[in-house]
Order: structure tokens, then sequence, then C-alpha cells
């Protein structure tokens, strides 16, 4: 069409080849196939926003990719995200190689000044635009040392867990005067427990139910579920933070990351969700609710918004935390309420130049 900017489709470089990047690649090449096969955009199911800023869900490179498993460094990226630890279905979709071959990534005790540098070489060699971070929860060390090797890189920085990335004060204000975008942190998954306990929470407080107690409980079998019986504690607290909102008391709400690992649930999720509280005359209120979902799918469906609004912000020029992603986020900097952001098609719309 006359007059249409044509952009080139976001390049990302990955920290950590596990579920959900599996699912976010295979997701990538079904929505491809799709396109090529005529099916309008606003068909695909199980997306939002199909464009942002122009981007397509499906114009997505990987240009570089970083891990510490055996099985995965030194093969071909499409062969790494179905070794094992990591069980996410096949999609029945073909995964050609792409010519990106996983590196050795940041090992603990190992991320000296070189190793950094090594990295942010890498980075710049890949001509990567977005480190999209996505280790499993409770290594902050990793998620900084990344951060680091990003910003030396110049390159824009998602992260998708609990650590504490885009709530560094001193990190974001390096970020900010290096002309860099930033998001983080943690993704708040696509129908996840979290937006939905936030939701029954913000009924109870809407209608005037008095709320007694609630809980939220998790099982899983993927690695996530594996490492979070051990490092759940700032997953927890993130969650905690995705919840709160006016007219909730939060110490009468209990979150477990991790209430189980079931291995033969292998990439699901199952949550529970029970809220109880007092109505009319002190009479009781209940709901119990039973979520089960594909758990990396739940997350890929959020990353590939973030790292399209990372890519358009980066070219826009943005600097520090883009509030537009907020509302995709459960733990963003303060300042930038979860849930509460400006729209993000609106956000962009204005930046793109075709809109001039």
């Amino acid at each position: 069409m006359k007059g249409t900017i044509v952009k080139h489709s976001a390049k990302v470089a990955i920290a950590g080849v596990g579920n959900n990047i599996s699912a976010l690649t295979q997701g990538v090449r079904y929505y491809a196939n799709l396109d090529a096969q005529g099916v309008p955009e606003a068909d695909f199911p199980g997306i939002k926003r199909p464009r942002v800023d122009g981007l397509a869900v499906y114009d997505l490179d990987i240009v570089a990719a970083y891990d510490i498993d055996e099985r995965k460094v030194g093969a071909e990226f499409n062969e790494a995200i179905f070794q094992e630890p990591n069980n996410y279905p096949r999609l029945g979709v073909e995964m050609a190689p792409i010519g990106v071959v996983v590196e050795k990534g940041f090992s603990l005790g190992e991320v000296t000044d070189d190793e950094v540098r090594r990295i942010a070489a890498s980075l710049r060699d890949s001509a990567a635009e977005v480190l999209l971070y996505s280790l499993p929860t409770g290594l902050q060390w990793a998620a900084t040392a990344y951060a680091e090797a990003a910003l030396a890189a110049g390159v824009a920085f998602v992260n998708c867990t609990p650590e504490i990335v885009g709530r560094d004060e001193d990190i974001l204000g390096r970020y900010v005067s290096a002309g860099l975008p930033l998001i983080g942190d943690d993704l708040a998954s696509h129908i996840g427990t979290s937006v939905v306990h936030r939701s029954l929470l913000a009924l109870f407080a809407e209608r005037g139910i008095s709320l007694s107690g609630s809980y939220q409980l998790n099982l899983g079998g993927n690695e996530d579920f594996r490492n979070l019986r051990e490092q759940g504690a700032s997953k927890r607290q993130s969650k905690l933070n995705a919840l709160a909102q006016d007219g909730v008391p939060l110490d009468r709400v209990d979150v477990i990351p991790s209430a189980g690992y079931v291995p033969h649930l292998m990439d699901h999720k199952v949550a529970y969700l029970n809220l109880e509280g007092a109505g009319w005359a002190n009479t009781p209120v209940e709901v119990d609710l039973k979520l089960r979902v594909q758990d990396s799918s739940n997350a890929a469906g959020v990353i590939i918004d973030l790292v399209r609004i990372a890519a358009a912000a980066l070219r826009a020029q943005q600097k520090g935390f883009v509030a537009a992603a907020a509302r995709l986020l459960k733990s963003p900097p303060m300042g930038h309420p979860a849930y509460e952001a400006a729209d993000i098609e609106a956000s962009f719309a204005a930046l793109s130049p075709s809109a001039s």
C-alpha cells in the first residue's frame, strides 16, 4: 500500500532456552503458517494484538541464544528447544534450522567482567535489538548479569521473571542514561492464576463483599514448578504485588506458587482459587475455582507482546521503563501500577512514522 512503512522483524536474543521459549518460537511459526495460508490476522486464535507498532505476531527473528545445560549448549536453536528437561508439546509445525547455535551463558561463580563483555560482544555481533531473559526463578545474580551485558551491548532488556531488574533504581537509571528500554519485572500470564484471582478479589470489593480470607495453590509438572519448590520466595511476592489493589486486604490473601511438583502434569498448570467472605447480614459467600492451562503457552502469549513493545520502543528511541508494558507485568517499577497502563496499541500509534 502506498505510504505504508514495512518494518523488519524484531531481532531477539534469548537467555534461557526453556519451555517458554519452545512455546514462543513454535507459536511464531504456527502464526506465520496461518498468514501464509491467507488467514486474516483478526482471526488468529489466542491473539489480542495482531500488531504492535507494525510488528506482526510472527515478526520475530531469534538471532542469539544462551544456556548452561550441556544438552542445549552447542546445539542448533530449533533442536535445543526440544531437549530435556523441556516438556512443552510439539505443535505440529516444522521447525527448520535457523543458523543460531546456543552459546554458553553465565554460570554461578563465573560472572566476571570478562564474561559480561563476552556476552555483550555476542549480542552486538548478532545485531540483537532485544535480550529476553527467561531463566528459572530465583537466579537474581543471573538476571543482573544479563541486564548488564545487554546494557553494555546497547540492547533493550525484557525480564520475564520475578527477579528485581526493572525495579532496581540503579539499573533502570543507567538504562535511561544509555537511552535504552528496560521492561520488567515478571510477566503476567495470558490467562493465569494472578489475573483471575485479581479479578475475583476486585469483584468482591466492588460488590461490597467483606473478604475474610483467600488463597491460590498452583501445581505443575515442568522445570519451573520443580524449581519453585525451593526458589519460590520472589515469585510469591511478585504474585502478591499483582493482586494489590484498592479495597483488597492482602493480609487476608495467601499465595503458594508451587503447591506441588507433579511430573505427570508435564507442562500443564492446575490452580485452585478460594475466596471466602461475608455479604448481607454477615451471611457467607464462598467461591472455589479450578484453572487448568498449558503453562508455557500462557507465558508465550504475553512474551510475544513484551518483545515487540521492547523492539518498538528501541526503534522509537524510548528509554527506561516502557509504561505501555505495565499491564503485562506482575511487578513493574513504582509509579507504573500493573494492569493500569495506557492502551498498548494507542501508545505506539503516535510513535509510528506511518501515523504522521
